[in-house]
């Protein structure tokens, strides 16, 4: 029977691949033809056939291992393996939600391409007349919906034929676990899409049925029903209205009935989007956010409610006594008819008053009709009429729910945006690649450095926090694309020990050079040779060789750390922005000199040379040494090259692609292009991590350099260390400091050093696919976060226990945010979506994406005792409102000094993203309440001066249509976001 079944997925997957051919073969490559443009729209054709190629590919592949199993059968023969080789990828994942979230708009575009050509109808026509199953199209395209759960059926049959003890049992039992997984994946996100997509129609619908409104549209908001009402005002009586209440919005019109329509008191337009009511009219008139409204509560009704109550208390307690004194009266032996008379007159008085009381209390027990509304400023009061109490009592309860679940979604950091600021590109092509904060903080302001490149330039945009953030300027620094960008601190509590020396004034000729030349055994002190001989060219510290990519032959390899290590100071002149182009096609090279290395082999380093001052021959022994910032420093060599005043200033470190590092002193004039040390590696420089008083360095060799610095000197490339921790087809991607150890990211491994010793201790697999590597990963608390190369999830693992504790899939949160956008571009980005930034920041994860999203999910409390399973609450992501066009680069984030104030200009625009309405509404109090107001509030703690940083490309506004006349205006140009937490 095994076989049997397995026979039959062999049928069934050859039907299901000859299908998918005849998609490709059939259909796809004929009008992909240039004669088939006459038949249909060449773009047409990407939509009707969108993730075809790729599918088709998997499943032939798929299909070569089933054969092959099918005709080598035997007893004990296993398939298990090959269904969890199969279907455990998540690019199978990807490529199915891919095509099904994409499938209504594929069957659209055949529809559309029949009503244009008719053409097209009879091409087919006749492709279903040639097709051997006589199928339409639309039978073909159908086919891939429908897969995946059948496979479900087929290892289900499978392990009913397959004893317990069977080799292929176990191997079973996974697939169906990762093809049942697999199926959930792709109806959660296919629902998740639907959902997003329905919501956001029902909105566009209400709003083109309000005259006067625009851009309700926003992707966390949901409508809630609508209610017809009257508005009793002070002067002029009644008149009629309409409220349309959503998740966080509440809008009021006009209400104007056209002849012969009928009066609906209340309908809910979320569950049925077709009976918007269009025999009337409605004309916007004002919207206040939910959280700036509150139903004014009378309490002299409920204080007369609690009276009325007591009263009917007490009235039965009288009633209780009354009745014993009754029964007391009937043992006395002495006439007591008027005694008699008494009690059943005062029973009868009792009853009568209880049982008024008890029909007032019912009667309070029916709400009145009318409903106060007051904004949060008590500045203005809206009361309106229902139709009936109990219409009444379901819009408040409906209007108190939504501000409830408006509180609890709200999360406690509440990121307030801030700016978007557009960087303009000096070169077409020019993207962000990474940024870092500076550690030094200046009077006038913080500064971070902004990443860029088109892949033959490298530049740095410095963004200057101060008053109001601002770049101020974007300065082209080497020749390659930058990848990786280090803030590196500087030595602290030691004071610089040093001896000023005078400068003489402007040079007018090159001066002679002092050049210390270190071999493994000796320290020389020589002056610079000049002759047509020399062997080494002067070095100029205006570092013009940052702009041209080093040639192979000027550059000295070290044999144990493959590195160029070269020291400039010096040469305050400095070429301007203008000269960028000019400054590519420089001659002039960087002087490199040897030094040893720790294993002995030879380096090279350049100190001292470049200064264009006059310097006094060093034939006493002594030699002078000039800073960063201009000064000189006299003392005998030993004591230049041990107190080192570099040592106490902090640094920027660059890698880029071509496999140099650059080290800027962040006091530095980067403007001036002065770099304090520049190393060259024999491949692209992955990654730069400063962490135990180290800099890790990861290659895409796959080795790992850590250059170390003993007290009170500079970074010593002579004391670096070499670890192999990958291969040049898997090297370390990434690289996280967790407590006092170092996580490092190689393929889909990560593998676990300590810092001390330098040695791998651990390492553990993440996921089953080994050709994703790991590109994002930050620690934060106990926990670690990371994301696989073209994934949309994010995994949580514990930092001590390397378990892992859950996976947020983030496509729901982006669907949900692109369900206003244009219909091509939406299920484009929902198709290609994976996480591409990752940033842990005051309790925050903040997740950016391929689609230009940027969300953010409150990090859960992870302790010792965390383990799988136990975390309390679901882990939903937030989509923030403003975002990017295109892929979210980097995401980062700046601490600002205590007391540090930013001014920006006040934003003209509400919570929902619109002009403040003018109407008879004072408009100041229909604004939302700014940051201060806001953060009064018991659920809202007061913001930090801490900034976080998206950097990407363009900018959009996910709370605007596709209709407004700002989409697309940003999309070419790079912006970076703010937000204050």
């Amino acid at each position: 029977m095994r076989k049997h079944v397995m026979m039959t997925l062999l049928d069934t997957e050859q039907s299901y691949v000859e299908s998918l051919r005849s998609l490709i073969q059939g259909y796809m490559r004929p009008l992909k033809q240039p004669d088939g443009s006459s038949i249909v729209d060449p773009l047409l054709v990407d939509e009707m056939f969108y993730q075809i190629p790729e599918i088709l590919e998997h499943h032939e592949q798929f299909l070569e291992q089933v054969a092959g199993c099918v005709s080598q059968w035997h007893d004990r023969q296993t398939v298990g393996h090959l269904l969890i080789h199969s279907f455990s990828k998540d690019a199978l994942a990807d490529m199915y939600s891919a095509y099904i979230d994409n499938f209504l708009n594929a069957k659209d575009a055949v529809r559309i391409a029949k009503e244009a050509k008719p053409a097209f109808h009879k091409f087919l026509e006749q492709n279903m007349r040639e097709n051997k199953e006589k199928q339409a199209l639309g039978d073909l395209m159908i086919k891939p919906v429908q897969r995946i759960p059948r496979y479900e059926l087929l290892v289900k049959d499978l392990l009913k034929h397959t004893p317990e003890d069977h080799p292929d049992y176990l191997f079973l039992l996974d697939a169906q676990k990762n093809i049942k997984r697999l199926a959930e994946k792709i109806n959660k996100g296919r629902r998740s899409a639907e959902e997003a997509e329905r919501e956001a129609r029902v909105i566009q619908e209400i709003e083109a049925h309000i005259e006067g409104v625009e851009h309700i549209l926003n992707p966390q908001r949901k409508f809630l029903r609508q209610e017809i009402v009257m508005e009793a005002k002070t002067v002029g009586g009644k008149k009629d209205r309409s409220l349309f209440l959503f998740s966080d919005l509440i809008i009021c019109t006009t209400l104007k009935r056209k002849s012969g329509s009928l009066r609906r008191s209340s309908m809910s337009l979320y569950t049925a989007a077709s009976v918007i009511d269009t025999s009337s009219k409605y004309k916007f008139l004002w919207k206040l956010p939910l959280e700036d409204m509150e139903v004014v509560k009378s309490s002299s009704q409920a204080a007369n409610k609690e009276s009325v109550q007591k009263m009917i208390t007490r009235l039965d307690e009288d009633l209780s006594t009354l009745g014993q004194i009754s029964k007391l009266s009937e043992t006395l032996s002495f006439p007591h008819q008027s005694l008699d008379e008494a009690i059943k007159d005062l029973m009868a008085s009792v009853h009568k008053e209880l049982s008024e009381k008890q029909s007032l209390a019912f009667s309070m027990t029916f709400l009145p009709t009318k409903l106060e509304f007051t904004t949060a400023s008590a500045e203005s009061t809206f009361v309106f009429e229902f139709s009936s109490p109990d219409a009444r009592s379901s819009f408040e309860q409906a209007f108190e729910d939504a501000k409830k679940k408006l509180a609890m979604n709200k999360d406690q950091w509440d990121p307030e945006f801030l700016k978007a600021i557009p960087i303009m590109k000096t070169r077409s092509g020019m993207q962000f690649s990474c940024a870092s904060p500076s550690h030094s903080c200046p009077d006038s302001g913080c500064e971070v450095w902004v990443c860029n490149s088109d892949g033959y330039v490298g530049q740095v945009c410095l963004l200057n926090i101060k008053d109001e953030p601002t770049v101020e300027a974007c300065i082209a620094v080497c020749s390659a694309r930058i990848i990786c960008i280090a803030a590196v601190p500087g030595l602290k509590g030691r004071d610089r020990v040093s001896e000023p020396a005078p400068t003489s004034g402007p040079p007018t000729h090159p001066q002679q050079q002092l050049d210390i030349s270190i071999s493994p055994t000796t320290l020389e002190l020589t002056e610079q040779p000049t002759g047509p001989g020399a062997e080494l060219v002067p070095f100029d510290s205006d570092d013009s060789d940052d702009e041209d990519s080093p040639s192979p032959s000027s550059t000295l390899q070290s044999q144990a750390s493959h590195s160029t290590i070269s020291s400039s100071y010096g040469n305050d002149e400095g070429l301007s922005s203008k000269d960028m182009a000019t400054e590519t096609t420089s001659s002039e090279e960087e002087q490199e000199f040897p030094v040893p290395s720790s294993y002995g082999a030879p380096g090279v380093l350049g100190v001292g040379g470049g200064s264009r001052a006059h310097i006094e021959s060093p034939m006493d022994g002594r030699a002078m040494r000039r800073s960063s910032r201009g000064s000189f420093t006299r003392a005998s060599l030993e004591d230049l090259l041990s107190i080192d005043p570099e040592a106490y200033q902090s640094s920027v470190w660059l890698g880029t692609e071509d496999g140099c590092i650059h080290v800027y002193q962040s006091s530095d004039n980067i403007r001036n292009r002065k770099n304090s040390m520049k190393m060259q590696h024999s491949a692209s420089i992955l990654c730069i991590l400063y962490f135990d008083n180290k800099v890790f360095v990861s290659l895409a060799n796959g080795e790992v350099i850590v250059y170390q610095r003993e007290a009170g000197s500079f970074w010593d490339p002579q004391s670096s260390q070499m670890l192999v921790l990958g291969t040049p087809s898997s090297p370390v991607t990434k690289m996280v400091p967790v407590g006092r150890k170092l996580w490092c990211g190689s393929q889909n491994r990560v593998l676990i050093i300590n810092t001390t010793t330098l040695v791998q201790e651990h390492w553990f697999q993440v996921g089953t696919d080994s050709n994703r590597c790991v590109t994002c990963m930050v620690a934060y608390g106990q926990g670690v976060w990371l994301a696989l190369q073209g994934s949309a999830q994010v995994r949580l693992y514990h930092a001590e226990t390397w378990e892992s504790l859950t996976e947020v899939d983030v496509a729901p949160a982006v669907h949900k945010m692109l369900a206003g956008a244009d219909a091509i571009i939406r299920q484009h980005k929902a198709a290609c979506l994976r996480i591409t930034a990752l940033l842990a920041c005051k309790d925050l994860l903040w997740i950016g994406t391929s689609a230009g999203v940027v969300l953010t999910l409150a990090i859960p409390t992870v302790s010792t005792g965390t383990g799988a399973g136990t975390l309390k609450f679901p882990l939903v992501p937030i989509g923030s409102a403003h975002g990017h066009t295109g892929h979210v680069r980097f995401l980062t984030s700046i601490e600002l000094p205590e007391g540090f104030n930013m001014n920006f200009p006040p934003t003209t625009t509400d919570s929902t993203g619109n002009q403040p309405p003018s109407s008879s509404v004072d408009d100041e109090s229909l604004q939302r309440r700014d940051s201060a107001h806001r953060r009064t509030s018991t659920h809202i703690p007061v913001k930090t001066n801490h900034l976080v940083i998206s950097g990407g490309d363009g900018y959009e506004d996910f709370r605007l249509t596709n209709s407004s006349e700002t989409i697309g205006r940003d999309d070419s140009t790079n912006h970076l976001l703010l937000w204050r937490v």
